[in-house]
């Protein structure tokens, strides 16, 4: 757990967070400014700063990401009609916590 982490905070249970989804790995909450009538984010527990600091061994970590928004699409009904799935990775890619986290937005076209 990084301290500064605002998402080590909502894993640590010391900041508040609206929990759609966790387990021993990975946890989903409300996005606190949603882009999309449903807009999550999933992180893993362990704090990993951005994708471009994956180490080989994290791979099946960032699976589970994925499969916890297959999950999300079911539980949300959108699983058939659709959501986007998206991961920023440093300040050109829009990165603004450094804390791997994929968004799940759902509800709208575009």
């Amino acid at each position: 757990m990084t301290r500064d982490c605002v998402f080590c905070r909502i894993v640590a249970g010391e900041s508040p967070a609206d929990i759609e989804y966790e387990d021993d790995e990975i946890v989903a909450f409300k996005d606190l400014y949603p882009k999309a009538p449903v807009h999550l984010l999933i992180i893993p527990r362990r704090h990993i700063e951005s994708i471009a600091r994956l180490a080989p061994g994290d791979t099946d970590l960032m699976g589970r990401c994925v499969q916890v928004a297959r999950v999300l699409g079911e539980r949300t009904g959108y699983a058939e009609r659709g959501y986007r799935l998206a991961c920023h990775c440093g300040p050109e890619g829009g990165q603004l916590v450094y804390h791997v986290h994929f968004h799940f937005t759902a509800g709208r076209r575009g």
